[in-house]
């Protein structure tokens, strides 16, 4: 605990909430499943009894970001609804559906002195969350950290807090009263930006941070903290349609994962067409596209094919477009000589979370599955999927774009750790 009178009251409040978190993860790691499941539903009931309340705290949140000039993505993260509040609950009833991953004991082997050696999976112990805008954030990470017998310490944006304290408040109630310690699930309500500073030097009582927002809150997080830390969300995910193409597909496909949800990380940002099939293709993704708005940013190549065509909103790129999270009605559009120039462009400009070939060549989807270097890698199918729900996990906490500790889409088990487990009959070693 810091000591001093000149202790601002926000940092008192985080060390007192991050010392309850601490003592309250000791007991919840002990807990049982059907306590943690009896939460879970508790707050399923409660995310649906009390949504004209968290939309009423929303609509709050939402009319000053927009006075102070918010872009439309990120209002559209910000936005809560009925359809969006029944989709978290039904989020969470998944979580509560899934095995506790608690306890579970693997990897059990005899060793020649007759010693049973293996692991049980046991929780972090306590999850700081730093993220911006997406309140649902805070019942997808609280849930899942319920589950996975973590504490967990939420600190999000002030563009959302009514929205957070809102649903908080639902999930604190909801798990308290089915026997969750007394707090295990903790929301900072101080928007100070000191706070950010501090739980990134709080070794002592965070396990993990996880933060949730744009390239410079991830970047500053990564950069800064003593704790370990889970860095990601930013996606950089190019389509890339190969000469093989199904042409079909190829639109259905680039439509679906650009403009279904555009705001989103795992929405398309750069299409990548083969020569080959470029002037059959590009027309037909172009008219899609431009039925719903869609500016498209065009190399030459791509330029000369659709620039003879009407009612297209179309931009000749430039070298930043390639790299960019667009987060918006927004794609770049490149035409390659081949695979090979494909893969060196998702090589050079990826950010290591979603990428898409579609094709009906198998010889050209195992390249791309085998060379890519991404957490998800999708052989004729929408990078829109790389969510936790829609890959079965209930939810997540965030999209890993590292290597370690875990990667993608980040669920029950990537909350947890393990310890190993020896059984002997007496044995001493030589």
């Amino acid at each position: 605990m810091v000591q001093g009178k000149n202790i601002s009251p926000a940092i008192k409040e985080l060390e007192k909430k991050g010392w309850e978190a601490k003592a309250a993860s000791r007991k919840l790691a002990r807990l049982s499943t059907e306590v943690k499941n009896r939460a879970l539903l508790n707050i399923v009931a409660g995310l649906l009894s009390k949504k004209e309340e968290i939309i009423g705290a929303n609509w709050g949140d939402c009319e000053e970001a927009e006075a102070s000039g918010m872009s439309s993505a990120m209002l559209d993260r910000l936005l809560l609804n009925p359809s969006r509040i029944a989709g978290m609950a039904q989020d969470v009833r998944t979580v509560a559906s899934l095995p506790d991953p608690v306890g579970e004991v693997f990897e059990m082997r005899t060793l020649p002195n007759g010693l049973q050696v293996g692991k049980k999976r046991v929780p972090l112990g306590v999850i700081g969350a730093i993220y911006e805008s997406r309140p649902n954030v805070t019942v997808d990470i609280s849930t899942l950290c319920l589950k996975s017998g973590n504490a967990v310490i939420l600190r999000g944006g002030k563009e959302a807090i009514r929205s957070n304290l809102a649903l908080a408040k639902v999930v604190q109630e909801a798990a308290y009263q089915a026997g969750v310690p007394e707090g295990a699930i903790q929301i900072i309500e101080s928007t100070e930006r000191t706070i950010v500073n501090h739980m990134l030097k709080m070794s002592n009582v965070i396990d993990l941070l996880i933060p949730r927002g744009g390239a410079e809150l991830i970047k500053f997080v990564a950069e800064n903290a003593t704790i370990p830390v889970v860095a990601g969300g930013v996606g950089v995910c190019h389509t890339y349609v190969d000469k093989d193409a199904d042409l079909d597909k190829a639109v259905a496909i680039a439509y679906n994962a650009k403009v279904q949800r555009p705001t989103v990380c795992n929405a398309l940002d750069t299409l990548l067409v083969h020569a080959d099939i470029a002037e059959r293709y590009l027309p037909l993704i172009a008219q899609e596209w431009g039925k719903a708005g869609l500016e498209m940013r065009c190399d030459e190549h791509a330029w000369r094919i659709l620039k003879p065509l009407s009612s297209l909103n179309l931009v000749p790129c430039s070298d930043s477009d390639w790299g960019k999270e667009f987060l918006a009605l927004i794609a770049a559009v490149k035409v390659v000589n081949s695979l090979d120039e494909a893969l060196e462009h998702i090589e050079h400009y990826g950010s290591g979370h979603s990428e898409a070939i579609v094709t009906e060549d198998y010889s050209a989807a195992m390249r791309f599955l085998d060379e890519v270097d991404a957490a998800c890698v999708y052989i004729n199918a929408s990078t829109r999927f790389t969510d936790g729900g829609q890959f079965g996990l209930g939810a997540e906490v965030g999209i890993s774009t590292q290597k370690f500790h875990a990667r993608g889409p980040m669920g029950l088990k990537e909350l947890t750790s393990y310890k190993w487990i020896i059984f002997g009959s007496g044995q001493v070693r030589d």
